[in-house]
């Protein structure tokens, strides 16, 4: 979707954002070693457990280092990635990524062909991040080695690959702007950090891609208008220059707020509605007791007419065989829990739909500007906190669960109702900004604002299961 923009003056910085700027600008030569450090890392902790033997039911967690691994990496890095968004926006791929790093080195050496419209397509992301979070479900990649190696070994040989084929020019990163399933995730987020770069001599006109530039993520540095494609790499901030970029601090969440400034896209609310339902669905099917029956009956049925194929194991890498860790996944699994996840995506994204488009015909109704289409867009983006404090707390299970040994189960469990229900008003408070600044105030704002609630409600009641039990 292709929006216009007049000219934005240069946005004064204030003393603390010049401070940043010049300390980012003047370590950004460890970048490339941080960039290998990080790699060999990565290759350690997926590589090294599956040489180990398994651990056994008495292996403690800093003790072993299977379970070491796999709690850096899901109880450690995957939540606190995303609340790095709050206060760093998407430094995580530019300064600390293996995954971008890696596709970008490759794409120094290979082919270096234009970008096809298939991987340039605004859903691509967003399929992506379905599949693999689908791909994590079916491998178990929480429980088991040989799970994470597949989704993350499978992550990163596609960056590999679209890196070498795909991306004219120098240094550039096909694989995190267009398909990347984690980046999707953090440029969304990314909207309500607090560090903005924005350029010192804008440009009237649309957010838009090029090839040319020093960006690695083709952004057309004069002409940027938003965050979630900005890696910060740096390579645009000279703070003695006078084009490029500048970094500055801003309230959190202010780009949300005012999102028609940002080049509103379709592409974040697919991932809001659609992608966090797929999430949801992958908490949901190990808590509800209703996919456990419905699985129970389609298994009879399956062994009444003679589908006993269906109720076999398949290859390891499309789904959990583990005899000796009690996870055999059957065909029967496979299917359930794909079925169960993409359905109960299109449910959260049916739900938050509707409520989003009668807040948009209200807004509409009470005097609020632009066209339905456009009132739509911008109320979806009030979602953005309830769904990323929803994939913090059921991605940090595991961090939770060691703060509960640590210090009770009761302070724990109320921390996280604490920050799902702060994520919950933060969204309502977003709403009602957008729905100021389509001009609505008074009892109208706040008649227009109740689907608004009605939305955040319904997102909290399917979200609570998943994060709190059934």
């Amino acid at each position: 979707m292709t929006h216009g923009y007049a000219h934005t003056p240069t946005m004064p910085q204030g003393l603390l954002s010049k401070r940043v700027e010049r300390f980012a600008f003047h370590h950004q030569k460890w970048l490339p070693w941080i960039h290998a450090a990080m790699f060999v890392g990565f290759l350690v902790l997926i590589v090294v457990p599956l040489l180990l033997p398994a651990p056994n039911d008495n292996a403690r967690l800093f003790h072993n280092f299977t379970l070491t691994a796999n709690f850096l990496i899901w109880g450690f890095w995957f939540p606190l990635v995303f609340v790095s968004v709050i206060f760093t926006g998407r430094s995580w791929c530019g300064v600390l990524c293996p995954m971008g790093a890696s596709s970008e080195w490759v794409n120094r050496i290979g082919l270096k062909r234009m970008v096809p419209r298939w991987i340039r397509w605004e859903g691509a992301p967003v399929v992506s991040f379905i599949v693999i979070t689908i791909l994590a479900q079916t491998v178990d990649a929480r429980s088991f080695p040989e799970g994470i190696a597949v989704v993350f070994g499978l992550t990163l040989a596609c960056a590999l690959i679209v890196g070498f084929l795909y991306g004219p020019g120098y240094h550039k990163r096909t694989w995190c702007r267009h398909l990347c399933p984690i980046g999707l995730t953090l440029g969304s987020f990314s909207r309500l950090g607090m560090v903005q770069f924005a350029p010192k001599k804008p440009r009237i006109g649309a957010e838009a891609l090029t090839d040319k530039g020093v960006c690695p993520t083709f952004i057309d540095i004069n002409r940027k208008r938003e965050s979630r494609h900005c890696i910060e790499c740096l390579r645009c901030v000279q703070p003695n220059a006078k084009g490029g970029l500048a970094i500055h601090l801003r309230k959190p969440g202010s780009e949300a707020e005012n999102i028609r400034d940002h080049h509103p896209h379709n592409s974040d609310i697919w991932f809001l509605f659609l992608g966090t339902g797929v999430a949801i669905g992958g908490f949901l099917w190990l808590t509800l007791p209703l996919y456990w029956q419905v699985r129970h009956a389609i298994a009879v049925w399956a062994i009444g007419n003679g589908w006993l194929s269906f109720l076999s194991p398949g290859p390891a890498w499309l789904m959990s065989v583990h005899p000796a860790g009690r996870e055999v996944f059957t065909w029967l699994d496979f299917s359930m829990i794909t079925g169960f996840m993409l359905a109960t995506g299109v449910v959260f994204a049916l739900a938050l739909s509707a409520c989003t488009a009668l807040g948009s015909w209200m807004s509409g109704l009470l005097g609020g500007d632009k066209c339905f289409r456009h009132r739509f867009l911008e109320l979806a983006y009030q979602y953005l906190p309830v769904a990323m404090v929803s994939l913090v707390i059921g991605l940090g299970s595991e961090l939770f669960a060691l703060l509960e040994r640590a210090i009770g189960a009761t302070p724990t469990h109320i921390i996280e109702v604490f920050i799902f229900s702060a994520g919950l008003a933060w969204s309502l408070h977003i709403g009602r900004r957008i729905l100021m600044r389509q001009g609505l105030a008074g009892s109208r704002l706040a008649l227009a604002l109740v689907p608004s609630l009605l939305g955040c409600t319904a997102a909290g009641i399917i979200w609570w299961p998943a994060l709190f039990g059934a």
